[in-house]
Order: structure tokens, then sequence, then C-alpha cells
């Protein structure tokens, strides 16, 4: 089956669409990875969605408009997908859509909105869409995140030793191979939201490092940063933009006198190696392999391995899954599982109460278009 996984992560810089051949064969997935094509959000639905985002305010007449709009973006990409990878043979498309909240109250999520309303996808490229993957998480008691790890652990199953699975995008999340899987806290989430601070907006993230190379660390502010109660509860754990944003930077930085942006994003990067490697550490990997748009930062990525002495950081590229696309070609196999009546989750990553099948399906023009439910659930990925 030739699927479409759709992705736009915290950073809602641009909309990744991942093409994969998938097929169950014995206990396993095999996944055929087709290419990717990126879209980047145009400037003024980019900057909607920005000012949309916790802690601003906004109105259901501003959600509405929202939704409608990225799922016309998200529809687009897909389109795109299928006529430049697939020669318009795609089966089904996998949109994780758009988040914009995860409501997490006394320690527990409660529920999460991701916009992007599928229909406009079925619409325009007449497939099945499965859509929404994180409530059904929730109702069963999880934190509906993060879900990539089952796919991490299927993928990374059979190799030696302790490997562990690292994705940094806007939020940085892990997978070890007991299941162990939660956020850390950010990646590039607090880098980014200083290098839009302060450059008035002109910049959207601090490009290959070159302003956190500049830079020296501010230990003081570093103290503070570290302080956050987040990066002491226990797995498992979810967090995203409606606690580490721009204002949280702010009141951060409130009392240290004007510091220079350099110092204050090398301080942000090294934070953000500190927190992954504190949270990697207790797992004691013997390799961690690392995928989304951090890799491209090479001042990260030198930090995280200086923090991490001794572990091996691989990025998903050397082990044959492109890093850019990663997450897109999980939502891909997350599709795939739910179209074969699949469970998607695995209890030890989410706290969910059971496995769940996840997502809900909006019919392509000839209908949902499922096929026949799968007997066994795989065991393991292979790349084909």
């Amino acid at each position: 089956m030739r699927v479409i996984g759709l992705m736009s992560g915290t950073s809602y810089d641009a909309i990744d669409a991942a093409a994969a051949g998938l097929s169950l064969v014995g206990d396993s997935v095999v996944l055929e990875p087709l290419g990717m094509v990126s879209a980047p959000y145009d400037e003024e639905l980019r900057e909607a969605l920005a000012a949309a985002l916790p802690p601003a305010a906004t109105t259901l007449a501003e959600v509405c408009r929202l939704d409608t709009l990225i799922g016309q973006a998200f529809a687009a990409a897909a389109v795109r997908a299928n006529g430049e990878l697939c020669d318009g043979r795609a089966e089904l498309v996998a949109s994780h859509g758009q988040t914009v909240y995860h409501w997490v109250a006394d320690g527990a999520v409660h529920g999460t909105l991701q916009l992007g309303q599928p229909a406009w996808i079925a619409e325009a490229t007449g497939l099945p869409v499965v859509a929404d993957f994180r409530p059904r998480d929730i109702a069963a008691g999880g934190q509906g995140a993060p879900l990539v790890s089952l796919v991490d652990l299927l993928w990374l199953r059979g190799r030696p030793g302790t490997p562990v699975a690292l994705n940094l995008g806007g939020i940085a999340n892990l997978t070890a191979p007991d299941g162990t899987a939660f956020d850390t806290g950010p990646a590039c989430a607090l880098i980014d939201a200083a290098a839009r601070g302060f450059s008035g907006g002109r910049l959207g993230y601090d490009a290959e490092g070159a302003l956190a190379a500049r830079g020296t660390v501010h230990e003081p502010l570093l103290e503070r940063l570290l302080g956050e109660p987040y990066y002491a509860l226990p797995a498992p754990k979810t967090t995203g933009k409606e606690l580490f944003h721009l204002g949280y930077l702010r009141d951060a930085l409130a009392g240290l006198g004007t510091l220079p942006a350099e110092d204050v994003i090398a301080t942000l990067t090294l934070l953000t190696a500190r927190t992954v490697a504190n949270a990697v550490r207790p797992l004691a990997p013997t390799e961690v392999v690392v995928s989304g748009g951090g890799t491209r930062n090479p001042v990260l990525m030198t930090l995280l391995a200086a923090e991490l002495p001794g572990v091996p950081l691989r990025t998903s590229d050397e082990l044959g899954l492109p890093s850019p696309a990663k997450e897109a070609y999980a939502f891909a196999v997350l599709g795939f599982l739910t179209v074969h009546g699949l469970p998607g989750t695995v209890p030890a990553s989410t706290g969910a109460r059971r496995p769940s099948v996840l997502g809900s399906v909006t019919p392509g023009r000839r209908g949902p278009g499922l096929p026949p439910a799968a007997e066994h659930g795989p065991v393991r990925l292979i790349l084909g």
C-alpha cells in the first residue's frame, strides 16, 4: 500500500509529506521510503498560527479559520506528494495535523487539539485520510504522546545493546527499548522563539547554530532555566509550546539585564543539550539515533555529544531513514496500522491503560477503502 504521511511539528515552519510503500510480511511491517517533499507555510498563515498559539488569546472564529486554511495547505502537500512521489497511485493519507494545544492539568493530559481539517485532504486527493491520532490514546488514559515511539521500537528492535531513539523537533522526545518514551523538554522551541523575538520576526530559527556559535553561555540564565519543574517529573510525560514559548523565556530573562541575542541562544542551545542528556543518561544507552530538525544544528549536536561522552550519536539517515522525513514516515506507518485494525501505541510509552487503534477515518471518493483487518500486529519494522 502506498501511503502519504503528513506532518508539521511544533516549529510550525513547513508541512512534510513523505511517501512510503508499506506492507505486512510475516511478523514485520516493511517500509520502502519513496521520498519526501516539504511545503513551507506561507508567511500570512504562519503569522496567523503563531498569533493564535498559547499563551495568546484567540477566538473560535480564528480557530475555525485556521483549521480550514491548514487543512487546505495539508491537502496541497498531499496532492503534490502523490504526483511527485507516487505517480498518482497513493492509496491512503495519514495526517498528523498541526498541534496547537495540549491540555495538561494536575499532572494529567485531558485533551489535545490538532488543526488541519482532513475533509480538505480527502476532497483534494480523493483518498481516505486517517487523522486525529492523539485523542484516542488520551481517552485510554495516556499522554497522547509520544506516538512515534511504537515506530521507533519496531525499527530499532534487533539492534545490539541499548539503542535510544531521539527526536529533536520543537520538543525533544526519546524512546528506549523497554518502551520508555517521553518528551524531555524543548529541543528547538526556545531557540526558535529567541531567534524570532530578537530579530523582530526576521529569523525563524538559528540556521546551522550560527548565532549560538558566536555567543557565550550565561550561567545565571542557564541555572534559572534548569530549575523548570517539568524536568523532574517522572515518565511518561509530555509537554509543548503551551509551556515553552517566548513569554516563558522573557520571564526567565527578567532581572538579568540586557543580554546579547547570541548569548541567550547559546544558553538555550546548551539547555537543550543538557536536559536531553540528563534524560538519556539513566537509560545507559549504547547508541543514540537522532532525527528531526535539530540534527541540522551542528552546535547543538556537538554540545549533546559532549554531554554524553562515550555514547555514539548517529542520525537516522545513517540507518536508512531520512532524518527530516522520519516523523512523516512514522505517521504513514501509524495510518497504515489503523486501516489494518492494529494498535498504534505502546502503553509503556504513553501511560495508557491499553494499546489503541488510533485516529479517525475520513472516506475518500470511493468510501473508506479499508483493507481486511490483520490478525497480528508487527514486531519489527524493516526498511525495504
